[in-house]
């Protein structure tokens, strides 16, 4: 996928949900991965023709382990002009050596989130910019009637009352595969999670299963995606 192809798709779900409006200042939050780095470039890269002025600032949470190096990423903000922000936590030590806890992304993301609002808050955003794509989407869908009984997945905008922050999800019109694409045809500087839990959730559980009912049936993710839009849940009606 070219970088065209990546304006076009996320404007595409900028406008059809109304994302963005004159002078947001937007945070965007970096990981380190793909998506996230994907993310950035995009609306980096649409701030120069998009027809409404908007700000951004790149956010991480260092959550404390020892192997994370973020050279390159600062490197790519710099050449991109976007100021970055890294906040450093102890949330590894709380979670992994404090805590010892048997599910640790739950606690975790909550955590991360907390440290994330706090300082989009105090570099002034009101907006925070999260990677999730298509395959997120029916994924957290797949998660919610497997685990929770209900159709469900989040929304492509949420405004959080409690925190009065907006949270926008502009990658949703785009597959995993295209992002990693992109990626690799560009060479944006991934940096590989160091926790331990990586590759080892109830999310890639779920994403596995996908891929082999794919197999059995493909498309079926591009429908499932189709349902929850067409479906009437609440924020995803055009």
């Amino acid at each position: 996928m070219n970088l065209q192809q990546v304006y076009s798709r996320t404007r595409k779900a900028i406008d059809d949900y109304h994302m963005i409006a004159p002078h947001d200042r937007i945070a965007v939050g970096i990981s380190g991965g793909k998506d996230s780095l994907t993310l950035l470039y995009a609306l980096c890269g649409l701030r120069r023709f998009y027809p409404v002025p908007y700000e951004l600032c790149a956010v991480t949470v260092d959550l404390g382990f020892d192997n994370l190096d973020l050279s390159r990423i600062r490197e790519l903000c710099a050449s991109l002009d976007v100021e970055y922000h890294v906040i450093k936590t102890d949330i590894a030590g709380i979670v992994f050596e404090d805590r010892r806890e048997s599910n640790p992304c739950s606690l975790c993301a909550k955590m991360r989130k907390g440290a994330l609002n706090d300082a989009m808050k105090a570099a002034g955003c009101g907006k925070v910019a999260y990677a999730h794509h298509r395959d997120d989407v029916v994924e957290t869908m797949m998660m919610s009637l497997i685990y929770e009984g209900r159709f469900h997945t989040f929304r492509p905008v949420t405004y959080l009352d409690r925190t009065d922050i907006t949270v926008i999800r502009p990658l949703i019109y785009m597959q995993e595969a295209d992002i990693i694409g992109f990626v690799h045809k560009y060479d944006l500087p991934v940096v590989k999670s160091p926790c331990p839990a990586d590759g080892h959730t109830k999310r890639e559980y779920v994403k596995n299963l996908l891929r082999e009912i794919n197999l059995d049936a493909p498309g079926v993710k591009e429908r499932m995606f189709t349902a929850i839009r067409d479906s009437g849940l609440e924020g995803w009606s055009l």
